[in-house]
């Protein structure tokens, strides 16, 4: 992904939110409430969930007998839907998943960015490396739309909105869209203008957008409908009828007769109440026939490229996992373990009649003794000698 020129886009798997994965990964309901219930879990075991590579770890570790046991009083996971939740991120992986999910995550206040002299800056999403995967493409612009939701203070009615998303190709948003998921769409729709957030749908039917989310949008800018089916004709005439009523024109034939760089356009006056009906004619985009910019030095030389180029990697619920497991192997391994016999103690050397008593108690003893009463008579003869030898 690349927000200006190549500026990296990315975003945690955590942060980006079950509802809005399960989007991304064609989920029924039953896969998405288990996934509800795994970012739960990882939630409270204050997991970070990073990139998908940890999704994967966290959902093989709760299939395990381990993480089974952990997630009997939450309602548990079924084996079978662990393994399609599995099959369906590798294909999210292949699919460009790797390129978008991880760190640094995207401020999106850096999409509020202006020039030295107060204008506004367009920004460019680009995710090529989902070009085949536009489903993933519209739910990272919702994903953005509900972040600018939670951060963004409340502004009321402004004279002009901070930001303005324009959705293209908007009926890959809501294809297949969970009942969830339209919920939560529909809520950040009715309540972001309040945030001075606007947003445009861009599609080519206006029933690519369901009733309830296209009842929270006030500007409609209407080109050319064509009906070439009885459908296309029921979906006409109940696209004019949404229309605010017109003396001048017949709303119906209008939208039918229009050609390229026409329009109708019905906007919200200053108390909210849609305009009449206009029919305008739209500039061509202005264009230039020069060589093709430098986007990858242009992207070096960005303030963001410095914050956003290089991916961070975090200890995350991957190696935590991974620790606890080897933490748990070891604990277990060393349970089995027979225990060793403590060593026999050195025998004690015998005492005898030198070592037991004291110095004088030895000594009697010795005299006692055979070698030493003999003693005591050499010593008594040596000592009668001396004194017949002096006398």
């Amino acid at each position: 992904g690349g927000l200006g020129p190549g500026v990296p886009v990315r975003a945690t798997v955590s942060d980006f939110g079950a509802t809005l994965l399960a989007k991304v990964l064609g989920s029924n309901e039953t896969q998405e409430s288990s996934l509800g219930l795994v970012f739960h879990y990882a939630d409270t075991k204050a997991l970070p969930l990073l990139d998908l590579s940890d999704l994967r770890a966290l959902l093989t570790f709760l299939d395990s007998a381990e993480g089974k046991a952990e997630l009997e009083g939450i309602g548990g996971l079924s084996k079978a839907t662990v393994g399609v939740l599995l099959r369906d991120l590798v294909t999210l992986e292949t699919g460009g998943g790797n390129e978008f999910f991880g760190e640094p995550q995207f401020k999106i206040s850096d999409l509020l960015r202006t020039t030295p002299d107060g204008r506004g800056i367009i920004s460019c999403l680009e995710l090529a490396a989902v070009q085949d995967k536009p489903k993933l493409f519209s739910t990272v612009l919702m994903w953005m739309v509900a972040e600018l939701f939670e951060e963004l203070p409340e502004v009321g009615d402004v004279d002009k909105p901070k930001l303005v998303f324009f959705f293209d190709e908007a009926h890959l948003l809501f294809n297949g869209a969970s009942k969830a998921f339209l919920e939560s769409v529909t809520q950040t729709v009715r309540l972001i203008r309040s945030k001075g957030v606007g947003i445009f749908f861009i599609t080519q039917s206006p029933k690519d957008v369901p009733g309830d989310v296209l009842g929270q949008l006030g500007n409609r800018v209407q080109h050319a409908l064509r009906a070439f089916t009885p459908d296309d004709q029921k979906a006409l005439s109940q696209a004019a009828k949404t229309y605010p009523k017109s003396g001048f024109y017949d709303i119906e034939t209008l939208l039918t007769s229009m050609g390229i760089g026409e329009a109708a356009v019905t906007l919200l006056n200053e108390k909210g109440v849609p305009t009449p009906v206009v029919h305008s004619r739209l500039p061509a985009p202005r264009s230039r026939m020069d060589p093709a910019d430098d986007v990858d030095g242009a992207a070096k030389a960005s303030p963001l490229y410095a914050t956003y180029g290089a991916r961070v990697d975090s200890q995350s619920a991957r190696e935590l996992l991974a620790e606890r497991v080897a933490a748990s192997a070891a604990a277990a391994e060393a349970a089995a373990a027979p225990k060793a016999e403590a060593p026999a103690p050195a025998p004690k050397p015998k005492e005898t009649a030198k070592t037991v008593g004291g110095g004088a108690e030895a000594i009697g003893d010795f005299l006692n003794s055979r070698q030493g009463k003999q003693m005591q008579k050499e010593v008594v003869r040596g000592i009668f000698g001396l004194l017949k030898k002096k006398f």
